[in-house]
């Protein structure tokens, strides 16, 4: 007979190769799914057998496409992977993937995502120039929202989550994406919004200090700047206290997880095995 401790190793050993829920990955802006590849073999490393589906479309410079654009057609490969896996998936957002993917999940109402998890994501929305250099090398933050806050602006899926806190009257009245699916500005979808969130069994936000590429950082957890550039934080804006897609509920119910992890660069966040193995792998199962 197996001493009682023993078992127990057994079973941790087992558990260390056991497969995942299948994972839907969604990469970030400029990119594509090759730059995911490292974060699928380390998955499938650890836990051999897991399936894995690393999103193809909007590689390159096709994710700068509409964001929402992006959401509606990326929710039709999302419908046909739960359609596969009806008992449930883990879903990673990564970047501007992570931002998008929330918003893939705000759209499909039977989603069979049961943890979510948002990996150094303009969850709040983006405002620097250190980021923005990045693609639109001409363009300043102070005054990117002179073209970002315009009907042709709002083509560009960064135009779409640029969020300048010195311009929120034209960020609301020019953004078509960001304000929606924060439900800062009410919509026919806006219950739906929430409730799909609630769906989740666990929504994980990942970011830190070091980032250096999501400006304020902690946009990764929802905060955001003020117009005296201090960043509020999660439990003090607006979209908290005020439960608007559901995040208060979800931290009341232990089902929120919000993460902060120094030294790591934005391109480490899926290349690093450390950061791997420490705050992504734990919550998938």
């Amino acid at each position: 007979m197996w001493p009682l401790v023993g078992i127990v190793v057994l079973c941790f050993k087992i558990c260390l190769v056991c497969a995942y829920r299948p994972v839907f990955i969604y990469h970030g802006i400029l990119t594509g799914a090759p730059s995911m590849e490292h974060l699928v073999a380390r998955i499938q490393q650890l836990h051999p057998d897991t399936v894995v589906y690393n999103f193809e479309r909007f590689g390159g410079w096709s994710s700068l496409e509409n964001a929402w654009h992006q959401v509606l057609e990326a929710n039709s490969n999302l419908q046909a992977v739960c359609a596969l896996h009806p008992d449930g998936i883990n879903m990673i957002g990564y970047s501007q993937g992570g931002l998008l993917g929330r918003a893939v999940l705000q759209t499909y109402p039977n989603h069979c995502v049961r943890t979510f998890i948002s990996l150094s994501s303009p969850q709040g929305g983006q405002f620097g120039d250190d980021f923005l250099h990045l693609i639109f090398p001409s363009l300043v933050a102070k005054t990117a929202y002179q073209l970002f806050y315009t009907y042709v602006g709002q083509h560009t899926s960064v135009a779409n989550y640029w969020n300048d806190p010195h311009h929120q009257d034209l960020f609301e009245e020019y953004s078509i994406f960001l304000p929606y699916v924060n439900n800062r500005l009410l919509s026919a979808n806006s219950t739906q919004f929430r409730d799909t969130l609630l769906r989740l069994e666990r929504l994980v936000l990942i970011g830190g200090p070091d980032d250096g590429v999501i400006t304020p950082w902690q946009s990764s957890h929802f905060s955001f700047y003020n117009e005296s550039y201090d960043v509020v934080p999660l439990q003090e804006t607006t979209l908290y206290t005020e439960d608007l897609i559901g995040l208060k509920t979800l931290h009341d119910d232990g089902r929120l997880d919000v993460i902060e992890r120094p030294g790591v660069h934005h391109y480490q966040w899926h290349r690093s095995d450390v950061v791997i193995d420490s705050v992504i792998l734990p919550y998938l199962d």
